[in-house]
Parts: structure tokens; sequence; C-alpha cells
């Protein structure tokens, strides 16, 4: 995910870094001081609103654009695509702004892991689901991130306190889950193997973020280098699995093909400097409510543009999942003196 102070929100195409915002749910390495804010002046970059709307239509495509891609590509030969383009980008915006790529065995040991979690396994995972799955129950799957992490923290992150609302949202998440999978059917006419994969591909943001969290913390690099670093070990983690287990493709699909460069360019290239953008702009909070628009997207273009069905409990399950996930990011109050 991305390397800004982490929303709480997962994204297909973010490479994340966590900061205190994000110990209960999703997003990227972290701990770095946000960027300062800009001296005033006349504004010549676009309204945040518009930013923050480019950014749920991005991510919210990305479930389609990964269908389509493995339409013509193997599974790992769309994600080790998606990563290549996405490197290209944040190698771009680095050479613009003279960073460098971070320093120190152990922080690239630690960077090495946190690629697994927060790139290069859910990447996968999301597009091996969906050989079998619809793009529109991927992206309901990955609504569900803001539940593990919650769980996960509850665990892992001492100071993480859970409340009677968030526990509450715990559970009304899941039941949402259980509702998109229609538990009452026997889960009928659902790929198994499919839907696991999608929602262990959604537990694994949360690993990641709580794994970047306690050991990349207060590194001193900037969230751009941080994240560059972390997706290029994760392109060449690609690079290395991918010729294992898939053959030099026969032929190149051009529609496919343009489908991987927009899902690594746009969607885990562009997104994450546009989601630097806003969380400096006007904070994490206000920045991770994207999460909650991605899944409303990816269900309509998975209907509108690739024809999938689509099931009553299908968004009656995503609105309830929708709403125990926002649940889990209510903060306790603090007592005043």
């Amino acid at each position: 995910m991305s390397t800004v102070p982490a929303s709480t929100a997962p994204t297909p195409g973010q490479a994340p870094v966590p900061s205190s915002a994000a110990s209960s749910t999703s997003a990227a390495p972290a701990a770095a001081p946000a960027p300062p804010a800009a001296p005033a002046g006349p504004r010549t970059r676009l309204d945040w609103r518009l930013r923050f709307g480019a950014l749920s239509l991005i991510w919210g495509f990305s479930f389609l654009l990964i269908k389509v891609g493995t339409a013509g590509y193997a599974p790992f030969q769309v994600t080790l695509g998606r990563l290549v383009f996405g490197t290209a980008v944040l190698a771009a915006a680095m050479a613009v702004k003279r960073e460098r790529l971070p320093r120190g065995a152990r922080t690239w040991t630690h960077l090495t892991v946190a690629a697994f979690f927060l790139n290069a396994l859910p990447f996968s995972l999301f597009a091996y689901s969906e050989l079998t799955i619809p793009s529109t129950l991927a992206g309901i799957c990955n609504a569900t991130s803001p539940l593990w992490g919650m769980a996960l923290s509850m665990v892992a992150l001492s100071e993480d306190r859970p409340t009677r609302v968030r526990f509450a949202g715990l559970g009304l998440g899941f039941l949402g889950v259980l509702t998109v999978l229609g538990a009452w059917q026997g889960f009928h006419g659902l790929d198994a193997t499919g839907t696991a994969m999608a929602l262990l591909a959604s537990l694994s943001y949360p690993v990641g973020w709580i794994y970047v969290r306690r050991t990349l913390a207060g590194t001193g690099n900037s969230h751009l280098s941080m994240t560059g670093a972390q997706l290029l070990v994760a392109t060449v983690q690609l690079a290395v699995v991918t010729p294992l287990f898939t053959g030099f493709p026969a032929h190149f699909s051009f529609g496919p093909l343009l489908a991987i460069a927009a899902l690594g360019a746009l969607g885990t290239g562009l997104a994450v400097l546009i989601q630097y953008g806003l969380v400096a702009e006007v904070g994490p909070t206000t920045a991770q409510m994207v999460t909650y628009f991605i899944p409303v997207i990816a269900t309509a273009a998975g209907v509108a543009i690739l024809g999938e069905s689509l099931r009553w409990s299908t968004p009656v399950g995503a609105l309830i999942v929708l709403a125990g996930a926002a649940l889990t990011q209510v903060k306790p109050r603090r007592s005043t003196a």
C-alpha cells in the first residue's frame, strides 16, 4: 500500500506503511512524519475532493482490471506486470523529487517481509481468486481488511484497546461477510477456494501493516522512498517466483496487457502519490474514507462493464461489512479533567 501515514483502508494497489491511525486496520511503511504543509500561495493543484474521487475510482476499478488481465495472462504474470509498472511510476516520482532509496541491511530485511505481506502475496492471491470468483466479490472481500486488522491489533498491539463499539463493529462486519457469501444457503454457487484466497489477501494487509509499524517506524526515510523500495523488493520477489510457475506467454493479448499496465501505473503507482497528497492536506482520517467507496465502485464496474450477476445478498452484505468496518475505526473518547 502506500508510504503515507496509513489510512485504515485496504486498497488493492497501495503499498502501506502504517502509523498509529492504521494500527487497528489497514494501510502503509510508516511512522515517517507527514509532509510539511505547502507555503501559502496561489493554488495550482486540483481540489482534494476531485483527487479523492479519482482515488476511489482508480482503486474501485482495480478489481475489474485484474479480471481483464487474468483473461490473457497467468495470475503471477498479472501481479509481476502490475508491480513493474507501479514501481516505474514511483521511481520516476523519486527521480523528480531527488529522493534516494533507504540504506541499511536491517531496513531492507524488514522491507522484504513488508513487500511480501503488503504486495506480493495479496496481489497474487487476488489475481488467482478472480480466476473463479467475480470481481464484485473480490472487491467486497477487500473491504474486510479493517475487520481483520482490528482483530489482529488486539493481539499484536497492546496499546490498541478494544471498546464495546469496536467489538460490535467486528461482529457486524463478519455478519456482513456471511450475508455476502449466502451462508444460510450453504454458500451455494460460490467457489470456496477463490473466495478463501480473496479473504486471505485481505488478511495479509493488516499482518503487513502491523509488522511494519513494529519494525520500520521512525527510520527517518520518507514515505515515498520507503514505498518505492518496498515495491522494488516485491517486484524482485515476483520476478523470481513467476518463471517457476508459469511459462513465457505464447502471444501478447493487447487488451489484458493494457489492463495490467493501467492496474500498475494507476492503481499501484499514481494512486499512492495521490494518497500522499490527500493525507498531507486533509489528514489520514478523511483520506481513509476512500475505503468505503472501493467495494461500491468495484461492484458497479463488475456488473455494468463485465456483466457479472448480482444477488440481493451481495449489496446488502457489503453495506453491513462497511458499517462494521466503520465502527471498528471509532476511537474511544479521552476523558478530560
